[in-house]
């Protein structure tokens, strides 16, 4: 869906990433325009943000050219969102104390849509506890905060406050709108391949892109969930806003899966789990020998998803079925056979590795396909059909 934004940005070195930041909107298919303080223009021009926007940018409250002659109030009146990236610490003062003395704290106090900040400072400045009262009584005037992200800092420091990365951004942005159907749930998932060790530099695998159960874990925060990624080996960025728990083996997943499960309401399991593991694991690199390729003793795995619906204490489970052939048939066989709620059943040959799928959800209630779309909207659709059933016990 398209949707209009509202850029602020503020005096800070971050600047730059917001450039990044609308041209993504942009490519998306969404309008974006883009006001700025003054401060602002000494680290990016006007320039380079029309270019971008492909819109005129704001400078001043005492612009003539919207019809009204007040940009102050007309702004924010045509946008579904009014992001402020960077935010610095002065301007986060002056909003959380109701201050209008530039455009963009004046569109922050006339403002009819909602207002999201992406804080932008120096470490020393970000734990100040003058700005984290502030950052508090924002939240608590119902305004969203993006971050901050810790990591390198222009100043040279390493630590929290520097602005999140323009990806992250548009990620968080993609899911603002989510109803939070969700809220207040803690959501456990598993996600990605295990990898079997065969020898130092050898193992076995799958082809498991990790991108549905990433996606799902995405959505899951989108709707208000606090959740927790437990991920085999990918290739994939860590979501913004999500705990992840990175882990190689089948067996070191479920220890990381039974270390979290207390407290989660919500239990999906994604991952493509080997079902077996090399029982004689070679300490090093095995050699091509005369006689021929070595003999693997393979062993059974632990089944992750029916360890965890056993539980007396088990949370809603969510299964996941990757069939090659009779889909439905040996999906409901998993289903009955595991005892979870709710199996979302997929053919591996059109899913693994894949940007988009078809899936059918089974329950108690029957069978619901789901058109074949995005892994992202499919996990959407997953995610509804989650909250009815949990809204429903």
């Amino acid at each position: 869906m398209s949707r209009h934004f509202l850029i602020g940005v503020a005096g800070g070195v971050a600047a730059y990433k917001t450039c990044e930041l609308v041209r993504l909107l942009v490519k998306a298919g969404h309008s974006v325009e883009v006001a700025m303080t003054e401060a602002a223009t000494h680290f990016v021009g006007p320039t380079t943000f029309q270019a971008l926007s492909g819109n005129p940018v704001y400078l001043n409250q005492w612009d003539t050219r919207p019809d009204n002659g007040m940009a102050h109030i007309e702004l924010t009146r045509r946008a579904d969102a009014f992001l402020i990236a960077p935010a610095t610490a002065d301007l986060i003062a002056r909003l959380a104390h109701g201050l209008c003395d530039d455009l963009i704290s004046t569109l922050a106090a006339a403002r009819t849509c909602p207002l999201i900040v992406a804080p932008a400072m120096n470490r020393q400045m970000w734990d100040n506890p003058p700005n984290q009262r502030n950052i508090t009584r924002l939240v608590d005037d119902g305004v969203t905060v993006f971050g901050p992200g810790s990591g390198a800092q222009a100043c040279g420091e390493v630590g929290d406050g520097r602005m999140l990365e323009a990806a992250e951004l548009f990620d968080l942005l993609d899911g603002f709108f989510v109803p939070d159907s969700l809220a207040g749930r803690r959501v456990l998932l598993t996600a990605g391949p295990t990898y079997e060790a065969i020898d130092p530099v050898r193992g076995i695998t799958n082809i498991s892109s990790g991108k549905m159960g990433y996606a799902l874990a995405r959505a899951c925060r989108d709707a208000g969930a606090e959740v927790t990624l437990v991920s085999g080996p990918t290739a994939l960025p860590s979501p913004t806003g999500i705990t992840v728990i990175p882990v190689q083996s089948a067996q070191h997943m479920l220890s990381a899966v039974e270390a979290s499960l207390p407290g989660q309401h919500v239990f999906i399991s994604v991952a493509a789990v080997a079902d077996y593991r090399v029982a004689n694991t070679s300490e090093h690199k095995l050699k091509k020998q005369d006689g021929g390729p070595p003999t693997l003793t393979l062993v059974e795995n632990p089944d992750i998803l029916a360890s965890v619906a056993a539980r007396a204490d088990a949370p809603f489970c969510v299964g996941f079925a990757a069939e090659s052939q009779n889909l439905l048939d040996f999906a409901e066989q998993k289903r009955t056979r595991k005892r979870v709620p709710l199996l979302v059943a997929n053919l591996a040959q059109q899913a693994m590795g894949a940007d988009d799928n078809e899936v059918v959800l089974l329950d108690d209630a029957g069978r619901h396909p789901l058109p074949r779309q995005s892994k992202d909207d499919t996990a959407r659709a997953i995610v509804a059909h989650l909250a009815r059933a949990l809204a429903s016990r």
